[in-house]
C-alpha cells in the first residue's frame, strides 16, 4: 500500500463505529471497543524481515507524528506478563496485541486511541504492521 492508502486505511477505522460483536470490519478485523487492520507484512529471514517491518512501522510513525505529535512508545511486556504470569485479564485489543507484539506507538486523538504495531502471531508466520483504534486506554 502507498502511504496515501495506509492513512486513508487508518481515518476510515477511525471513523468507523465499532462492532458489536468479534469478526470482520471495514478494513480489517475488531469488536466491541475496537478495530485493527494489517497495513503490511514482511516475509523472509528473521531479522531482516522484523528490520523492514520495525522500518514501515517508523515510516508511518513520522506520517502520523506530523498530524498528531510525537506518539507514546509503549512496551507491550507488563501487560503480557501480568496476563501470562498473573493471569490477568486484559481488554481487548490488548491482550491480544500484548501476546504478539513487544511495543507500539500509541496516540491519543479525540476519544480514541492510534496504535501501530509489528505483530508476529508465531516463528513461521511473518512480521505484521497492524493499525490498531480503540476507545480503551492500555493496561
Amino acid at each position: 500500500m502507498s502511504s496515501a492508502e495506509l492513512l486513508a486505511t487508518i481515518d476510515l477505522l477511525w471513523a468507523s463505529p465499532f462492532p458489536s460483536e468479534h469478526g470482520g470490519s471495514v478494513a480489517g478485523w475488531g469488536g466491541p471497543g475496537y478495530l485493527m487492520a494489517e497495513l503490511g507484512r514482511r516475509h523472509g529471514v528473521r531479522d531482516l524481515a522484523e528490520a523492514r517491518a520495525d522500518a514501515d512501522r517508523d515510516g508511518l510513525t513520522a506520517l502520523l507524528t506530523a498530524r498528531w505529535g510525537e506518539p507514546y512508545r509503549l512496551s507491550l511486556w507488563s501487560l503480557h506478563t501480568r496476563a501470562l504470569e498473573h493471569g490477568e485479564e486484559m481488554a481487548e485489543p490488548w491482550g491480544w496485541l500484548s501476546a504478539c507484539a513487544q511495543d507500539l506507538h500509541l496516540w491519543s486523538v479525540g476519544e480514541r486511541w492510534v496504535a501501530l504495531a509489528v505483530a508476529r502471531q508465531g516463528d513461521d508466520q511473518p512480521y505484521q504492521l497492524l493499525t490498531v483504534i480503540t476507545d480503551a486506554a492500555p493496561g
